[in-house]
């Protein structure tokens, strides 16, 4: 665990030594020293602060006016600040103070007994929460891997199957010209088409198992990519099982329309969604099963619209669908529905929409655009 780090902030240095002093008899912490609000702001940009201790009346920028500052900017407006004063004692100013986000107003000279208290308050309720926080990522690095393992299993079986097919053609391309040979019937053009037609099925089996494997790289850059290309290689995965249930598909698509990030996790979320549908037409028997998807921009967001007709869900199922582990399927993990979630927000910065329509699903997927 990183230590806590505190930064004291004064225009006094001899106040800066007795408090620095002062903190180190009790605490084996980083502790950083400022003379200046300017000096502070550049520490506080390059360091991780978790405590600022800071004097109110300064030359230049006073302690307020700082923690004005760190207010305004995302990446600092929360971090906890002690005011430490020895003429702003009145309300008016404690009360400024507070509405700044100072967790404390302490007036000079200071205590030293109740300083330390509160600082050791302060320290156990961060080291708590920082030990919380680390449990937290790691269960969710954990149900990564378990939804990733879940979809590696799955593509396993779907891409078996995909490659059950060229394997087959190829088993008879052999046994045809085999044949063929036994009869004299081959010749140059008969060669030529079974070099070709052998050559795109060995084409086609490589680039699925070459994407199979980029699939799961995590060292993938990111970069632009089209989105159409992920929505065409999903169904494309997918093809074995949606061409077994007669899936009839509906694409309306902004061929156009780019993404920036690794292009195989949208494809990884694509899947996941239309074989959550699939899914949902074998179990409940849909005889003219229909997948519609659109793709389209609309001001700094692209927007995937997925549904399908396979009769929806209970309400009340709704806001819990893409929780870790929650499943309305018999034998469902969980996880596919809540990695879609995870990699929507994390990777894209982006959200999901889940709602039932008049027949079935509706995922609405929003992607920043850049």
């Amino acid at each position: 665990m990183n230590k806590f780090s505190i930064l004291l902030l004064d225009d006094v240095s001899e106040n800066i030594y007795s408090l620095k002093l002062l903190i180190e008899e009790y605490f084996d912490i980083n502790i950083f020293t400022a003379l200046k609000a300017q000096e502070a702001i550049e520490i506080v940009m390059n360091n991780t602060i978790d405590l600022i201790l800071t004097d109110v009346q300064m030359p230049d920028i006073d302690g307020f006016e700082f923690a004005q500052y760190l207010k305004d900017i995302e990446s600092t407006k929360d971090i906890p600040v002690i005011f430490i004063t020895g003429i702003y004692e009145k309300d008016e100013y404690k009360n400024k103070g507070y509405n700044l986000g100072a967790i404390e107003y302490i007036v000079k000279p200071i205590d030293n007994k109740l300083l330390i208290s509160k600082l050791k308050i302060y320290i156990n309720i961060f080291n708590t929460i920082k030990t919380s926080n680390e449990k937290l990522h790691k269960t969710e690095d954990l149900l990564i891997h378990s939804a990733k393992m879940a979809s590696m299993g799955e593509m396993i079986g779907l891409i078996s199957h995909q490659l059950k097919q060229p394997l087959n053609v190829l088993s008879l391309y052999v046994e045809d010209i085999n044949l063929s040979y036994e009869y004299k019937e081959l010749n140059d053009k008969y060669m030529e088409d079974f070099y070709k037609n052998t050559k795109d099925q060995i084409e086609y089996m490589n680039k699925t198992i070459n994407g199979f494997l980029d699939f799961f790289n995590p060292n993938k850059k990111k970069e632009n990519f089209l989105i159409k290309n992920s929505i065409y290689q999903s169904i494309e995965i997918l093809k074995s099982k949606i061409d077994k249930l007669e899936v009839i598909f509906h694409l309306n698509i902004d061929k156009d329309l780019e993404l920036f990030g690794v292009e195989v996790e949208l494809t990884q979320v694509l899947i996941n969604i239309i074989n959550n549908s699939l899914d949902a037409f074998e179990e409940k028997k849909i005889k003219t099963p229909e997948i519609f998807i659109k793709l389209f921009k609309k001001d700094s967001k692209n927007i995937i619209i997925i549904e399908d007709n396979a009769g929806g869900i209970e309400n009340n199922q709704l806001d819990k669908l893409m929780d870790p582990y929650y499943t309305t399927k018999e034998n469902g993990t969980g996880i596919g529905l809540y990695m879609v979630n995870l990699i929507v927000n994390n990777s894209f910065e982006g959200e999901v929409k889940v709602s039932n329509t008049k027949n079935g699903l509706s995922f609405i997927i929003f992607l920043k655009n850049y």
